[in-house]
C-alpha cells in the first residue's frame, strides 16, 4: 500500500513539472491610437491592440497615449474619467476619456505624465 501511495505520488510530483514547463509569451500588438479634443481638456483616445492578457494590458496602452498628449501639449497631468472596452476575435478596443491638466488634478485616478511616459518606454508601450 505504501509503495502504490509512492508511486502515484511521483506521478503526480511529474505531472505537475511538465504543467510547470509550458510558457506563454506576453506578445502584443499596438495597432494605433486616434486622439479627439472633445473640449479644452477633456480628452478621448481610442486604442486598438491584439494580444493583450486582459483588460488591464488595454488600460496601459490608453494611459501612455494620455501620458503622452499631456506632454505634447506642455501639461504634466492627466485624470483618468472613464474607459468603454471591448474585445472581438482577439482584436481590443477601448475608448477612454482623460481630462489633462498643468497641476496635479482632484481625484483618485490621476497620472504623473513624465513618470507614466518613462514606464511605457520601459515595458515598451507605444505612445503617441
Amino acid at each position: 500500500m505504501i509503495r502504490i501511495a509512492l508511486i502515484s505520488l511521483i506521478a503526480l510530483a511529474a505531472c505537475d513539472e511538465q504543467a510547470g514547463d509550458t510558457v506563454t509569451r506576453f506578445s502584443p500588438d499596438y495597432q494605433g491610437v486616434e486622439t479627439s479634443l472633445l473640449d479644452g481638456d477633456l480628452v478621448q483616445f481610442d486604442v486598438t491592440m491584439t494580444g493583450a492578457r486582459n483588460e488591464r494590458d488595454v488600460d496601459a496602452y490608453a494611459e501612455c497615449a494620455a501620458a503622452q498628449y499631456a506632454l505634447i501639449r506642455g501639461y504634466g497631468f492627466a485624470r483618468h474619467l472613464r474607459t468603454n472596452m471591448n474585445e472581438k476575435g482577439g482584436v481590443w478596443s477601448a475608448d477612454a476619456v482623460y481630462t489633462i491638466s498643468s497641476s496635479l488634478p482632484r481625484g483618485l485616478d490621476t497620472i504623473d505624465a513624465e513618470v507614466v511616459v518613462a514606464n511605457c518606454a520601459e515595458n515598451g508601450i507605444p505612445t503617441v
